[in-house]
């Protein structure tokens, strides 16, 4: 099986969401709060990581089990949640066999998401609810300069879509793991190519600058 890029970091990540990311990762899952809502069956965290997100969705009622490619990471998040090594384009998992899927903060980490939203497509039951949240395609990324507050200047590098270690800063995740970019046309249509339909959609930052994306999708019952 392909060797994560996170295997690499997985000490340093756990330990950076939890402090120098802190603030960043309670934006984030009130976004997920508020477009996954309340459940009471398994959902799947594709892509978990560290399992940084496990008590989120147990706090809104899900019964959350994880899958990431990254054994290092899953180090972490055994201790915060059922897991399985597995591709996000691959899913052991069943068709149709559960209600709910999030994909949070991985996006950028794929060469192919739009695989892996027809993988979370596949095993969603009739009725499920896919729920991503992610960086903002438009704000954030190798071709967003964000270092002035409340200011973006973004370059032709938006077009791009292979993987880059560039970054405004030197010392974040990005610039350890890189990044493949997906411009917003490509991510919604990954949605929609899936057969799911979508049925909201939020931006969020801490100012008026979004550097959040989150999507809500169902599957035709």
């Amino acid at each position: 099986m392909t060797i994560a890029a996170y295997d690499a970091i997985a000490d340093w990540y756990d330990d950076y969401v939890t402090t120098a990311a802190a603030d960043y990762g309670d934006r984030v899952r009130s976004a997920l709060a508020e477009l996954l809502g309340p459940g009471a069956g398994r959902c799947l965290d594709l892509c978990c990581g560290t399992g940084a997100h496990a008590a989120e969705l147990r706090r809104l009622g899900w019964r959350p089990v994880g899958v990431d490619l990254s054994a290092g990471q899953l180090r972490h998040a055994r201790a915060r949640l059922p897991v399985a090594r597995g591709d996000a384009t691959s899913l052991p998992v069943a068709d149709g066999s559960l209600p709910a899927v999030a994909c949070v903060l991985a996006h950028t980490d794929m060469p192919d998401y739009p695989a892996t939203i027809r993988e979370a497509a596949r095993v969603l039951a009739p009725g499920g609810r896919l729920v991503h949240v992610g960086v903002h395609p438009c704000f954030v990324g190798a071709f967003a300069d964000r270092s002035e507050p409340g200011r973006a200047v973004i370059d032709g590098g938006y077009a791009e879509r292979d993987r880059s270690f560039r970054s405004w800063n030197s010392t974040g995740v990005r610039a350890r793991v890189g990044a493949w970019h997906l411009p917003l046309a490509d991510l919604l249509n990954a949605v929609t190519d899936a057969g799911l339909a979508l049925t909201a959609v939020r931006e969020s930052g801490p100012g008026p600058l979004p550097d959040i994306l989150a999507l809500q999708a169902s599957k035709p019952a």
